[in-house]
């Protein structure tokens, strides 16, 4: 009868073993994820209070530390059954941040600026950013508030606001200017005066508009196949005024005279008195009359003089 009794007693006190709620535990770190600090995240098995909001937490990247006396007035508070073990005993709570960069920020602020007619090819430059500390999670959402920008000077200030879930806007003062950009051939290395430029001898670069000279070339065309006057430097720009068709007919030198009309086509040995390139006017003597010619560069070491034009200097004259 004793056995059978005992039995009963211990087969009724096994549901309660079974259904015992654990004891709460202190946690010596939480990272948290979202910028309060709730009990939970200093006990373990914190009971029905246990998602209770007990104030702010940590800026993003930054950590608190909650020490054993007042672990012991929260757990006593909200009826937690813990008590410290030891003066030492404490909780510390960490919210993870990164750095929000610089060209993050540059992705709305371009947006901004080029609705604010800002150009698509401009350079943006901000004055000293310093990126602030966002958290980790949740997500950052970037927007540009309170824009001013001055076409004229290209000066520009706004307010960089950082959204997320759960956290109240974060809001960077931002400033800067933009310079319309260009895209222009230079030297891709030292030239000298009287090289006939390739491709080889430039490549293009974007560059500041305002520092660009206005009597530089501005395409690679304008550029290759012309003859650069003087020498230029790595980096320098092609100056307009120092690109000039290359000379094909050198003074001095022997070239081939065509005399073209209709039905009509000679050819005379002559000697060039100027130099000249393509298209270039140049006067040619004809050593046999000695007479000055006008003739018209049309290849290297060829000219053509129109049929029936009056000579600059007659046969037989004194050329100077």
């Amino acid at each position: 009868m004793k056995t059978a009794r005992l039995t009963a007693l211990l087969l009724l006190a096994a549901p309660v073993t079974a259904l015992a709620t654990p004891r709460p535990a202190l946690r010596p770190v939480t990272t948290l994820a979202a910028p309060v600090v709730r009990l939970g995240d200093l006990f373990t098995h914190a009971g029905r209070d246990r998602r209770r909001i007990l104030g702010p937490g940590p800026a993003p990247g930054g950590r608190i530390e909650v020490g054993a006396r007042q672990l012991a007035y929260i757990a006593r508070r909200y009826d937690v059954k813990w008590r410290p073990a030891s003066p030492a005993d404490r909780a510390v709570l960490t919210w993870p941040g990164r750095a929000f960069t610089r060209a993050e920020a540059m992705i709305p602020l371009a947006a901004a600026l080029h609705g604010a007619g800002a150009g698509h090819d401009a350079r943006i430059r901000l004055d000293g950013f310093t990126p602030p500390v966002v958290p980790v999670a949740p997500a950052i959402t970037p927007a540009i508030s309170a824009l001013t920008y001055d076409p004229a000077s290209g000066r520009f200030s706004a307010l960089l606001v950082l959204s997320a879930a759960g956290i109240a806007p974060i809001q960077v003062p931002i400033s800067g200017r933009v310079e319309a950009m260009v895209e222009l051939p230079v030297a891709a290395r030292r030239l000298a005066a009287g090289a006939v430029l390739t491709d080889a001898d430039l490549r293009l670069e974007r560059r500041p508009a305002a520092l660009v000279a206005g009597g530089a070339a501005r395409r690679a065309g304008q550029v290759v196949g012309r003859e650069l006057a003087r020498p230029l430097g790595a980096g320098a720009t092609f100056p307009r005024a120092a690109l000039r068709p290359p000379e094909l007919v050198h003074k001095g030198a022997a070239v081939v005279i065509r005399v073209r009309s209709p039905g009509l086509a000679l050819t005379a040995s002559g000697r060039a008195l100027d130099a000249g390139g393509m298209g270039d006017q140049v006067r040619v003597l004809n050593p046999v009359s000695h007479a000055v010619l006008a003739a018209l560069v049309t290849g290297p070491g060829e000219v053509r003089v129109t049929a029936g034009a009056p000579p600059l200097i007659p046969a037989g004259g004194v050329v100077r």
